[in-house]
């Protein structure tokens, strides 16, 4: 059995977004006969790296996903956002030597098309336990 650890960005806590990714991994993980071992809710996208680097440093956590949803704004921002994260994750899977799959939804993308993505949560799940379970071999 995979043991996961889960990182959820709450920028968009206002708006069930995260919240409905994070239901969707939780689900992916049970029907994969996974165990999401601790759930660390962190501000936004921006902070998960931090919140996966603790995880992954877990003697008892096979991998990590992330769930996130970066949503346009006015300027460049969710941009900088989105790749300072992806580069911070990449870091912590390398740097720990534990898969960390990245489920953060955009950047470029309007609350709408936020919405029509929740089902990222299961899909980034789902990647961090085949990835675990193909390590472990």
């Amino acid at each position: 059995m995979v043991a996961l650890g889960l990182v959820v960005a709450q920028f968009n806590k206002e708006r069930p977004i995260t919240h409905e990714m994070a239901d969707r991994g939780r689900e992916a993980a049970r029907e994969a006969g996974a165990e999401i071992v601790e759930t660390l809710e962190v501000p936004g996208a921006y902070d998960a790296p931090l919140a996966a680097d603790r995880l992954a440093r877990r003697d008892d956590v096979d991998a990590v996903a992330v769930l996130g949803a970066i949503i346009t704004g006015d300027t460049d921002h969710d941009r900088v956002i989105a790749d300072a994260a992806a580069q911070g994750l990449t870091d912590v899977s390398l740097e720990r030597d534990t898969p960390v799959a990245f489920g953060v939804t955009g950047p470029g993308m309007s609350t709408a098309e936020a919405e029509e993505r929740v089902e990222y949560g299961a899909t980034a799940v789902e990647s961090a336990i085949s990835l675990a379970e193909e390590l472990q071999q």
